[in-house]
């Protein structure tokens, strides 16, 4: 299971990205230049291509991407499960960045928007 990755440069979260060339996964910083390579060489990309509304439409299997960050720090209103995958996205009719979250627990699944 992955974690979340932090810059070792400015501390901001590390995002996947994958290397088309090199057919390797890195991370990278969207604040300054770093990257480095995962620890792993899986290199899986789920896109979304509709619009998430208030979260009730992220897909399920955004669970199993292994290249989105999970977070221990924000629990399920749901089923109180201390583990969850997050991505940032524009909410339809929204200005900015909003994170959404998937529960981890299989048998939950709930999905919420900070």
């Amino acid at each position: 299971m992955s974690t979340m990755k932090f810059c070792s440069e400015c501390n901001n979260v590390l995002y996947p990205k994958e290397d088309k060339d090199q057919k390797i996964l890195l991370y990278e910083c969207r604040n300054c230049e770093h990257e480095e390579v995962a620890d792993n060489n899986i290199v899986y990309r789920m896109e979304i291509h509709h619009s998430v509304g208030d979260g009730t439409q992220v897909p399920q299997d955004a669970v199993a991407d292994p290249t989105l960050p999970r977070t221990k720090s924000v629990r399920c209103a749901q089923c109180n499960h201390g583990e969850a995958v997050f991505f940032q996205g524009t909410a339809k009719g929204e200005e900015g960045m909003t994170l959404f979250f998937v529960c981890c627990n299989p048998s939950c699944g709930h999905r919420w928007r900070d």
